[in-house]
């Protein structure tokens, strides 16, 4: 009788259930030394029918694909969005970034790029979302790699993919945390008189401390529960939203001295003092800040073991963060646009905030107004908070990745950073992520060129991981394929395409170079890094990883 089984034989009874029930073939775990059989449909289930609702599809399929369920599967769809949002944070990527913007192109490039590189993003966003239902695992990218590429390139194709991604994470959140810190350095000099009233400019070894100390805070952080970063980025979600909507109405509001929507919408600024006079070559360059700020969104995917109906749920979390930041980031550079009437000051190092354009623009708006900066002071806290948030969920996403990355048996030392406590975090991946985005920064007390280059893989290296398995999907596997819950359908291949095509032209364009003439000062190095980091990656693959390295690797039977 139903009433007598033992609990395990109910879970097999339920899964076995749900497989007989999925709506599509099952796909094979893939592992070359075929130990590990694919799963086999079996009856439907009899018997209490009032169990089968409470079966969670996403930990079903994990199962489905070889893997035990050790995260505590405890994020809702809301959750899951937070994350991927707070990662992209539009407050975060828009203010840091506003420079170049404004340097190459001004409000024409920050108004119409920013679409430009959304609709290009949305394709990426799309095309991960239908893979991501189809495996709805931590590892993400390179699981989905693995699966997509066949026997024959599996093992390669996921130890490319997982690289790419896990050092581009490592880059974001280094990038991030360093963001932070000289932003917290610009308040105090704001707050102590500013650039021309004796304002206190901490050294470069003063920022590194700061940088330390927020990655330590991170890290502290993300050795909490998952139920406690769940409410922490649901509050990031929440701040974001409503810092956006406070900002880009008060800044305008305040301003004494607002630009008309004229020039918002059509003035085009060449006075980049670098030389470039191509408006093309100028706009392109501007791109760089949509695209930075718009990328991370595969922390979705990496907190799929960890979400509720994770194969739905998790391409909800990736299309709903790319939409809604698109939409509320293009508000944000709308707003803050208005309070723009003198680019070439905003970006001169000789104003009140050094050269920060964004801060300067809210603290003139308040000092002009009401004769002292203090109210502008206030809104950069509002953005450092969005910004502390960012890196927060930024290591969440990177300790997953290294989690997974570990779990098969991909980097060094795996068994330590696959551990995971008894509050079923992987803490010791927390820590290994912000010890190594902190070795990264520590390049900026050389060089300040060979940090941005370092940074530089953070956008780049990040889309390459995510163009591998699209370009899979729409090469190798068109044929084979199986979606998830969520499909694009006949329209898979066409945005799957677009999406691999805008990945490759924004890997050329942001390896150009940025100034004339070209000198070790004013050279691109991103191609130089990316260049690296793949003779690195295959140099392991060629001389080690070949031999050992099979790809995902189941862990029950």
């Amino acid at each position: 009788m139903q009433g007598n089984k033992t609990e395990s034989e109910k879970e097999v009874g339920l899964l076995e259930w749900y497989l007989s029930n999925r709506k599509k073939d099952l796909i094979p775990f893939l592992h070359l030394n075929n130990n590990n059989p694919s799963p086999s449909e079996g009856p439907a289930m009899g018997g209490d029918e009032s169990l089968q609702p409470s079966i969670d599809s996403g930990q079903a399929r994990l199962k489905e694909l070889g893997y035990k369920q050790e995260l505590k599967r405890d994020l809702s769809v809301f959750s899951n969005f937070a994350i991927s949002f707070s990662i992209i944070s539009v407050l975060t990527g828009i203010t840091t970034t506003y420079n170049t913007g404004l340097r190459f192109g001004g409000t024409v490039t920050l108004v119409y790029g920013w679409f430009v590189a959304g609709a290009f993003t949305m394709c990426v966003g799309l095309s991960m979302a239908e893979i991501c239902s189809s495996y709805p695992t931590s590892g993400g990218l390179y699981y989905w790699s693995a699966m997509l590429a066949g026997p024959r390139w599996a093992p390669l194709a996921s130890w490319m993919t997982g690289w790419f991604n896990i050092v581009g994470q490592w880059a974001v959140t280094a990038s991030i945390d360093f963001s932070l810190a000289q932003l917290i350095q610009v308040i105090v000099l704001l707050s102590t008189g500013g650039q021309n009233g004796g304002g206190y400019a901490g050294s470069d070894y003063v920022l590194i401390a700061l940088h330390a100390a927020i990655l330590f805070i991170h890290a502290l952080l993300n050795s909490l529960p998952i139920s406690v970063l769940s409410f922490i980025g649901q509050l990031a979600a929440l701040w974001n939203l409503l810092g956006v909507v406070v900002l880009m109405i008060l800044i305008p509001l305040v301003s004494t001295e607002r630009a008309t929507t004229k020039f918002v919408f059509t003035n085009f600024n060449t006075d980049n003092e670098v030389g470039i006079t191509s408006y093309v070559y100028i706009f392109v360059l501007g791109l760089l800040m949509s695209q930075y700020t718009i990328t991370g969104y595969d922390a979705s995917a990496h907190m799929t073991e960890e979400t509720i109906d994770a194969d739905k749920n998790g391409p909800r979390g990736i299309i709903s963060a790319i939409g809604i930041s698109i939409l509320f980031g293009w508000g944000y550079i709308v707003g803050i646009s208005y309070a723009v009437t003198d680019i070439p000051y905003l970006l001169s190092e000789d104003n009140d905030a050094g050269g920060y354009a964004i801060a300067e623009i809210f603290y003139s708006a308040f000092k002009n107004r009401f004769g002292n900066g203090t109210g502008g002071i206030v809104c950069l806290g509002i953005v450092a908070v969005a910004v502390f948030f960012c890196g927060m969920s930024s290591v969440t996403s990177n300790s997953r990745m290294v989690y997974a990355f570990s779990r098969d048996g991909a980097m060094p030392l795996s068994p330590l950073w696959h551990k995971v406590n008894s509050r079923e975090v992987p803490i010791n991946a927390v820590w290994l992520s912000v010890l190594i985005s902190f070795c990264m920064a520590l390049t900026s007390l050389g060089s300040i060129v060979a940090f941005q280059a370092m940074v530089s893989i953070a956008t780049i290296g990040l889309y390459i991981a995510y163009a591998i398995p699209i370009f899979l999907r729409v090469t190798l596997s068109r044929k084979t394929f199986v979606a998830g819950p969520f499909s694009l359908g006949k329209y898979g291949m066409v945005v799957g395409w677009v999406a691999v095509l805008w990945v490759a032209t924004i890997s050329v364009l942001f390896s150009l170079p940025v100034a004339y003439p070209i000198t070790s000062e004013t050279l691109n190095y991103t191609p130089v890094a990316v260049a690296g980091v793949v003779a690195i990656i295959l140099s392991y693959w060629l001389l080690s990883a070949r031999s050992w390295f099979t790809g995902p690797v189941a862990n029950i039977s």
